[in-house]
């Protein structure tokens, strides 16, 4: 007979996920999960078969965190000034405790090299990508530029969210604003 869970698999999986937001992906052990989740060794690869899996499903759980802000850019009318709202909301969103953590995303990318696991970095490639469109659907509503000029657009914004990204965890408030508007300024 099978024995019963003793957690919730969707709060273990915030915990993970929280410690890979602080952590990224190759720096986060099995130890440190087990140590985070309050679940041990046996139960992680029960649930999730390995730490990939456990990335994997706290992917999904950072999607649904940033939702919000990213529902809200999807419902922007406002074209580029939607996509700047969002570096903006990005910021408040990666705040814990006033001190900014970045993207769990781009944390994790940050640290990828040429040995990264294929399936983690297809993932966030996946995750970059959809938010890549979300800028690009929003420029779409200047007519006056052509497709290739919004792709490129989509393709600097995504790249300076990276750069925001990893900036918020050093400078100040004041230089995060200045990068913001320099980069809109920019377009």
């Amino acid at each position: 007979m099978a024995r019963k869970k003793e957690y919730i698999e969707e709060e273990v999986i915030e915990k993970a996920m929280n410690l890979f937001w602080r952590n990224g992906y190759e720096a986060t052990s099995t130890r440190m999960l087990e140590k985070e989740m309050g679940i041990n060794q046996f139960s992680i690869y029960s649930s999730f078969g390995s730490k990939q899996g456990v990335f994997l499903e706290s992917i999904k759980c950072y999607e649904i965190k940033i939702k919000n802000i990213t529902d809200k850019l999807k419902a922007s009318t406002n074209g580029v000034e939607g996509v700047r709202q969002y570096f903006y909301d990005f910021i408040e969103f990666s705040k814990e405790n006033e001190h900014p953590r970045g993207c769990m995303i781009t944390n994790a990318a940050n640290e990828l090299g040429e040995n990264a696991d294929p399936i983690v970095q297809s993932e966030i490639i996946k995750f970059t990508n959809i938010v890549r469109d979300l800028f690009l659907n929003s420029l779409k509503s200047d007519t006056s530029k052509c497709g290739l000029t919004l792709e490129r657009e989509a393709n600097f914004l995504i790249i300076s969210m990276f750069g925001l990204s990893i900036a918020s965890k050093v400078f100040s408030q004041i230089q995060i604003v200045d990068f913001i508007e320099t980069t809109f300024d920019n377009l």
